[in-house]
């Protein structure tokens, strides 16, 4: 008779996140979920049985989320308009949405591109990049982090871009943006996870989204939104911490981001035309 032994486990190979597999009941504040990748995952979230939140500026557009889920008055998605620029605002959405109960995760999808190079540089245009991009996923942040400590857990998830991986030619202004989410997200890791929340860290290639449609070059590997969103909710079924899709793209971009600078300059140069 033989007695089976077993490996040791490797912790190396354990999910960096607490999985999130099962979605009926839990509270989702998506903020940014107007249109696109936060209009579509909260779709998705919805189909799971989440209770949805979803804000960003266009009221009328969140009413009509709302509207299309409307269950005989139990309350599976509700609106709450802010401009993420504006800290105050933020700050009395989060306590009116926490004081109805904990959340289960904050998904931070606001964003603003425009195409912008440093020949016609524009620093509104920058600072706009900016108060979008960054600093208003900082107005959520200091809004909910004392909440998702207290509860011991909790799910924080930034959408940033292959944009941020390094730098590309009409990202003057998004990129830096994005790089700012990346390592903002890489830090809440070292902090929060041992207190119990998880957090991740989301690097779309090109997604179809109004953002994307000013574009005037081929994108390849172009997803739909409801692509996008289905990816992400299998790597958070999965634990993960760096969410990137479509793998067919972003694993070029990975490979690009470890190239010497000698390498790197003139192959984008030569693949952009730029």
């Amino acid at each position: 008779m033989t007695t089976a032994t077993f490996a040791a486990p490797r912790p190396w190979l354990a999910p960096l996140n607490p999985p999130l597999r099962h979605w009926r009941g839990k509270r989702v504040w998506l903020i940014g979920a107007s249109s696109g990748i936060g209009l579509a995952t909260a779709e998705a979230l919805i189909a799971q049985g989440a209770r949805v939140i979803v804000s960003a500026r266009s009221a009328s557009a969140l009413d009509a989320f709302v509207q299309r889920h409307a269950n005989a008055g139990q309350a599976t998605a509700q609106s709450w308009p802010l401009d993420v620029t504006d800290a105050d605002e933020v700050a009395e959405v989060a306590r009116a949405i926490l004081a109805e109960g904990p959340l289960d995760m904050v998904l931070y999808c606001a964003g603003h591109y425009r195409a912008l190079r440093a020949t016609a540089f524009d620093l509104a245009e920058m600072k706009r990049h900016l108060d979008i991009n960054y600093t208003g996923a900082l107005h959520v942040l200091d809004a909910v982090l004392p909440s998702l400590l207290a509860q011991g857990h909790g799910h924080i998830s930034l959408i940033s871009s292959v944009a941020g991986f390094r730098g590309l030619p009409q990202s003057l202004a998004y990129g830096p943006t994005k790089a700012a989410l990346t390592n903002l997200a890489e830090t809440l890791y070292l902090d929060l996870s041992p207190l119990g929340l998880g957090v991740s860290v989301v690097h779309p290639g090109f997604v179809k989204t109004p953002l994307t449609a000013q574009n005037e070059f081929n994108m390849p590997a172009l997803v739909s939104p409801e692509q996008a969103a289905q990816a992400m909710l299998d790597a958070w079924a999965d634990g993960a911490f760096d969410i990137h899709y479509p793998k067919r793209f972003t694993r070029w971009m990975k490979l690009l981001r470890q190239l010497p600078y000698r390498l790197y300059f003139p192959v984008v140069r030569r693949f952009t035309g730029l």
